[in-house]
């Protein structure tokens, strides 16, 4: 009897091992390097992408914009100057300015996705499996923006894809929308127009309200962190605009002329705060946006 008891203890410790090995090995292999592509020309550096282990990218295809007459149009179209790499996976991103969703929204979904398959077919872009829309939606466009998003599930899963969203920290105290999992956007968290504000683009202390929510949350989930900065004009103390470019703006003198970065140590700082949360988010870790001059990717993606 008591060998059989031992016997029993032995088979039950090689399950065990084998079932925890079987776990990390899972573990790792859930884990993906991502990176967000918004540029207006599509260039990839292969070896670029090969050296911080990215296998997906999320490509901003075009932006949604409504004309004078009301009528939603497309805008700042991507261009495609080369091939994505193979073994690359491409998610076309849409983003829709929320005032589309003021109103209602019927054959969008449709034009929307019928657009992306096109672009996808025509630049030789294979093996789309998601498609993701990006919307800064609030509680009063987001019955239309649901009802949108619902009609484009239901469209997508016809085709076989996946539908996927953006969640901005104000809305993960709303309801889901109705997609198949969301990207958290875990930058732009404070107000970068006032001329006070050192750390706009990511802050801890901005971010830490709104981490409340993230628990219950009950949407599958992705975290995207920033590897960015921008010039920011200002006159007088007010805010003027983002100098995308050295000749957008006149600077007269007396203006002040700031940079911001995505500070390193902000990014780790709520990283490990959603970590501790949450730590289903960081089987994929996206970074916006891809940069080749970038410095701190492999510290976003590993640390």
């Amino acid at each position: 009897m008591k060998q059989c008891v031992i016997f029993s203890f032995s088979l039950f410790g090689v399950a065990l091992s084998l079932f925890l090995a079987s776990c990390q090995e899972a573990a790792t292999e859930a884990e993906r390097h991502s990176a967000y592509y918004w540029s207006t020309t599509l260039e990839v550096d292969t070896a670029f992408l090969r050296a911080h282990d990215i296998s997906r990218l999320y490509v901003r295809y075009f932006d949604v914009v409504r004309e004078k007459s009301g009528k939603p149009v497309p805008n700042a179209t991507l261009r495609f100057r080369g091939n994505v790499p193979e073994g690359v996976e491409v998610v076309p991103v849409v983003f829709i300015v929320n005032d589309v969703m003021r109103q209602e929204t019927g054959g969008l979904a449709e034009k929307i996705l019928t657009r992306v398959m096109q672009m996808s077919d025509t630049h030789g872009v294979g093996g789309v499996r998601e498609v993701q829309i990006d919307c800064d939606w609030t509680a009063t466009t987001r019955r239309c923006y649901d009802d949108f998003m619902r009609q484009l599930r239901q469209l997508a899963h016809a085709r076989g894809l996946q539908l996927s969203t953006t969640i901005r920290l104000h809305q993960l105290s709303q309801t889901p929308p109705p997609a198949d999992r969301g990207v958290l956007m875990l930058y732009n968290t404070g107000d970068f127009r006032r001329l006070d504000s050192q750390n706009p683009i990511i802050d801890l202390a901005d971010v830490k309200p709104y981490l409340r929510q993230l628990r219950r949350y009950k949407l599958p989930l992705s975290a995207a962190y920033p590897s960015f900065g921008y010039r920011l004009l200002f006159r007088a103390g007010h805010y003027v605009g983002i100098l995308h470019h050295a000749d957008e703006y006149p600077v007269l003198p007396g203006d002040s002329v700031v940079e911001r970065h995505a500070d390193l140590q902000q990014v780790l700082a709520v990283k490990h705060a959603v970590n501790a949360l949450r730590p289903d988010l960081h089987r994929e870790i996206i970074i916006f946006d891809l940069k080749k001059k970038n410095e701190h990717y492999e510290e976003i993606y590993h640390q």
